[in-house]
């Protein structure tokens, strides 16, 4: 038996001793024959690993759900990159860089994603794990000695590692530049390139606003520009695709290709699938526990890797990091409509504001039906979204209506004043902790762990997923979901995915979902709304088609064609003028249903 590691992690956004009763100090058997496994040092609770015997006690009776103790192969130590603090977050192994291809990274929030990246660019030196005792730089390159990282560190240890990132909170740019889009972008330019990538990213009508007065995915294409026009030999990007539709997507995917070459190397962090795998050509999966450890796992071809994830199983490392696979079937017939009660009906919408005009196609949402609804953004697919919910009226054309509707709004508030587990009663009228619901929607999205936490303190994914969870909860007929896979990362939207099916099947529901995340659309719905247009202007929704017709509508309009694994059923995008992209956009039939 290979020998283990013990790791304890304590998670002091959580911990609070002054509230408890220091149930982990008092109930720990080391400390109840007189050792000091478990203390207070500065008012903080600190374990000593070397001491723990991982009985588990500890973790069992803290009340806020702060402590976690795990078991790490002991080969391990020997790999370790970066610990944090004393009982804090330790990140194993490091990805590794390409030359002339992209490296995707890809894994749970709080797994050490961006950590490694930080490490890689030379923004965060790496202790190896040491605390209190930063290691030279020539004991961190002695560490890589015989990798292509040993270089790579060398050139960071003497300052020369020309690197440009694009950070992941790009919604702190306006807190540091001030001025308009064109002079950032002119200060920022290294290349000569400002003008045409401005044209790229749909950035040329903005080029004299403030840049404070940009939404969030103008926001991110800005600061993809800024990072694509310097001159560098390492580029990063940091969950590029957040914020924007399918479309804009598209064209960030083009500008970070274009920035490979035989003298650069490129990183992305990505939680869609589909642009990931659209963008990569290597994948790095990260596992582990979030906010306790993560490891990154060994490159593998971009196809490969994210069947790794999908998997849940490390091959070369013979480790399993999730109890089930994930295989995606398409669940509805295609063709074939529901044939549950109608809960909604509507008969042809117009709805104006100022200069934007939405018209939408009849329709209706049926008993055991989920619809998912695509298009570019400004286009009124929240407005439409509104209307049927009963929160807005059309200004011609009726909705009819006579069952509860539950709405999820895009944008999110964290004003209520309790925790998460309040929050949760109060939308659900006490029904949250039944069995059914618990094990439908609590455990799925692992929101138990977040009970005791303050809504106002939650993250953007954490804020999502209760957000999610209360919505359901809630007693209705139908359920409006606008963007429910925002700031979520990969294990989340899968969960969410899988969690959305059972519910509406299992309790007869309907549901509606607005997304950019075109596999979660995919592999969840039943039938799909196209809609399309001139951004701001005029809006058009379809009626809700079969899925085969309404994919491949919009996926013409994209310019790209899918197929499905022949090992997962996930839907994968085609390289653009493959063979395989070539003959299904001379057949006509963008969306290929067969593996």
């Amino acid at each position: 038996m290979p020998r283990a590691h013990r790791v304890a992690v304590i998670d002091r956004e959580l911990c609070s001793p002054r509230k408890c009763n220091l149930e982990c100090m008092r109930f720990c058997p080391v400390n109840r024959i007189g050792g000091k496994c478990v203390s207070l040092e500065d008012g903080m609770v600190v374990i000593v690993e070397e001491l723990c015997t991982g009985c588990g006690i500890c973790v069992k009776k803290c009340p806020f759900r702060a402590i976690t103790i795990v078991n790490l192969a002991e080969e391990l130590e020997e790999e370790r990159i970066h610990q944090y603090s004393k009982n804090g977050f330790r990140l194993y192994r490091l990805p590794r860089l390409r030359r002339g291809g992209v490296v995707g990274i890809v894994g749970r929030n709080g797994i050490g994603k961006t950590t490694a990246i930080k490490i890689l660019s030379g923004l965060l030196k790496p202790n190896l794990g040491r605390l209190g005792e930063e290691p030279e730089w020539d004991e961190v390159i002695d560490r890589f000695r015989g990798t292509e990282l040993m270089d790579h560190f060398r050139r960071i240890a003497n300052g020369e590692l020309r690197a440009s990132v694009k950070p992941q909170a790009v919604y702190e740019l306006p807190r540091v530049w001030k001025g308009d889009v064109r002079t950032l972008l002119e200060l920022e330019d290294e290349k000569g390139s400002w003008r045409e990538l401005a044209e790229e990213l749909g950035l040329s009508g903005v080029l004299d606003r403030k840049v404070r007065e940009l939404s969030g995915g103008e926001l991110q294409r800005l600061a993809v520009a800024v990072a694509a026009s310097r001159d560098a030999e390492l580029y990063v990007f940091d969950e590029p695709s957040s914020y924007n539709d399918v479309y804009q997507r598209l064209r960030v995917s083009r500008v970070i290709r274009e920035l490979c070459g035989s003298d650069t190397e490129v990183l992305v962090v990505e939680h869609d699938l589909t642009f990931l795998d659209y963008l990569s050509d290597y994948i790095h999966v990260l596992y582990g526990e979030p906010g306790v450890y993560g490891i990154v796992s060994p490159v593998f071809p971009a196809r490969m890797g994210i069947n790794v994830l999908l998997d849940g199983y490390i091959p070369t490392d013979n480790v399993r990091f999730r109890k089930e696979s994930l295989r995606f079937e398409v669940y509805s017939p295609i063709g074939v409509e529901a044939d549950g009660e109608v809960l909604a009906r509507y008969g042809s919408l117009r709805k104006s504001y100022g200069p934007f005009t939405l018209e939408v196609e009849a329709g209706s949402l049926r008993r055991g039906e989920i619809i998912g609804i695509l298009g570019a953004n400004a286009l009124g697919k929240t407005t439409f979204m509104k209307m049927i919910s009963g929160v807005e009226e059309p200004d011609e054309g009726e909705v009819e209506l006579d069952v509860k509707v539950a709405y999820k709004p895009q944008y999110l508030s964290a004003d209520y004043e309790g925790d998460v587990e309040s929050l949760l009663n109060l939308a659900s009228s006490g029904r949250y902790s039944s069995q059914p619901y618990l094990s439908s929607i609590i455990l799925p999205l692992r929101l138990d762990k977040l009970y005791q936490k303050s809504v106002k303190e939650l993250s953007g994914g954490e804020l999502q997923k209760v957000a999610v969870a209360a919505t359901l909860l809630r007693d209705a007929e139908v359920y409006a979901l606008d963007e429910p896979s925002a700031f979520l990362d990969i294990e989340d939207r899968l969960a969410l995915a899988k969690l959305i099916q059972r519910f509406v099947k299992d309790y007869g529901k309907a549901t509606m979902i607005i997304d950019h995340d075109i596999q979660l659309i995919d592999i969840t719905s039943d039938r799909i709304m196209v809609f399309l247009g001139e951004p701001a202007v005029r809006g058009h929704a379809s009626e809700p088609m079969p899925k085969e017709r309404a994919m491949n509508l919009f996926l013409k309009g994209l310019g790209i064609t899918y197929r499905r694994d022949p090992d997962t059923g996930r839907p994968r995008v085609n390289k653009p003028d493959s063979r395989l992209d070539r003959e299904q956009k001379e057949k006509g039939s963008y969306y290929y249903l067969g593996r």
